[in-house]
């Protein structure tokens, strides 16, 4: 169970990654793991002026979203788990110390091989933590 868990949940991020780079976003890292919490995917949005934009993904997948969609599992507990994941990143890469930083959450329901996404940019800000 854990491993087709597991599975699905590679399967799932692939897709919500293959959404974002198509979309222009630029690979920074991948299941960023820091004490307390792990950052599926960290980006760059280069799609603003000025500066580009590190942003923080959380992919979440519900198989059927009647019962409540990905964004609504990231409460505030979870919440808190990403923004002090993202402070652990920034002191860890220091080259982004004074990047802009965004929060998204993908949504993904449905086949985990082919799911449908739902990207919301900024879903959430630190400072509303």
């Amino acid at each position: 169970m854990a491993v087709d868990r597991r599975a699905r949940g590679a399967s799932v991020e692939a897709a919500a990654h293959a959404h974002l780079k198509k979309a222009g976003l630029v690979d920074v890292a991948a299941n960023a793991n820091y004490r307390g919490g792990e950052l599926d995917l960290v980006m760059l949005d280069r799609s603003g002026r000025g500066e580009p934009t590190l942003v923080f993904v959380e992919v979440r997948y519900r198989r059927d979203p009647r019962f409540g969609g990905g964004a609504a599992s990231v409460d505030a507990g979870k919440r808190r788990k990403l923004v002090h994941a993202a402070q652990m990143f920034l002191l860890a890469h220091r080259e982004y110390a004074n990047a802009a930083c965004r929060f998204d959450v993908v949504e993904a329901d449905g086949d985990p091989a082919a799911p449908r996404l739902n990207w919301l940019r900024d879903a959430f800000r630190a400072d509303d933590i």
